[in-house]
């Protein structure tokens, strides 16, 4: 019985472990700054993930954090949800729709549409710290080559994170030198997770980690005691970054066990924003 448990833990451990620190230190600009979620916004007269929210980072001098998705006409966009409900009150997939279509939808009735992400890239500084999510809505991989091929094409300080675990080892494969995050949370207390009870231990617990060896681990601070998390920060001194932020306590649990901090919904009390 002793020798069958030390054989699990032993298994489990090796399935958690994430890639090796050698490329920490390229992830150093990005613990020197807060970052943005969705851009700097308030969801008043600054909605998420629109060019005010990223006009009002690059400001502050702070890096930021944004989501990327594909219309049908294979255009790159900035919007986090699956569906323009929320943000635009329409009923209906952002997948489903063109970039045309998208631009008679205001965000939350202001005069702000969903921007593309060539225009974020237009108002962020080619240093400003960014980190790209690629949504596993649509068909992610196709979304995931979209983002390289147009970052490739600039010079701006990105990395990269997913919460499906296919695109996190797609840029292992194919694009090794960007570098790569796996983004997880507890889906066993979502009570929108639509995910199989073996599919949501396997993302929340970070069990794939073997097959894409993420660069860091982006995790939500809210599901801050998970041992898995826990293992990648303190055993094998992996990378951490905490999303989302949004008060003093997160702020001081995060500090310890994350290099990089992701906020919103309040300003850091050792940051003076600026309008």
């Amino acid at each position: 019985m002793i020798l069958a448990i030390a054989l699990l833990i032993g298994v489990y451990l090796v399935l958690i472990k994430p890639a090796g620190q050698s490329r920490k230190e390229k992830m150093k600009p990005f613990e020197e700054v807060y970052l943005t979620h969705r851009g700097f916004f308030n969801n008043i007269d600054i909605p998420e993930n629109s060019l005010p929210a990223f006009a009002k980072t690059v400001r502050n001098g702070l890096g930021t954090e944004l989501d990327v998705q594909l219309t049908t006409d294979n255009r790159l966009v900035v919007f986090h949800d699956e569906s323009l409900k929320r943000m635009c009150g329409i009923d209906k997939k952002l997948t489903d729709c063109s970039y045309e279509e998208l631009q008679g939808y205001p965000l939350l009735n202001t005069e702000e549409r969903i921007p593309l992400l060539e225009e974020v890239l237009v108002l962020l500084k080619p240093d400003t710290p960014l980190i790209i999510e690629i949504k596993p809505e649509g068909d992610a991989i196709r979304t995931c080559e979209e983002t390289v091929r147009m970052m490739k094409e600039r010079d701006h300080l990105y990395i990269m994170e997913s919460f499906h675990p296919a695109v996190v080892k797609h840029l292992k494969d194919h694009h090794p030198e960007i570098i790569r995050g796996q983004l997880a949370y507890d889906m066993f207390s979502d009570k929108e997770n639509k995910h199989s009870f073996l599919i949501s231990l396997i993302c929340t617990n970070l069990l794939g980690n073997i097959l894409t060896k993420p660069d860091f681990i982006a995790y939500d601070v809210h599901s801050r005691y998970n041992p898995s998390f826990l293992l990648c920060s303190l055993l094998y001194k992996a990378e951490c970054v905490a999303w989302t932020v949004q008060n003093e306590n997160d702020l001081a649990y995060a500090r310890k066990y994350c290099q990089q901090i992701i906020f919103d919904s309040f300003i850091p009390s050792d940051l003076t924003a600026i309008d």
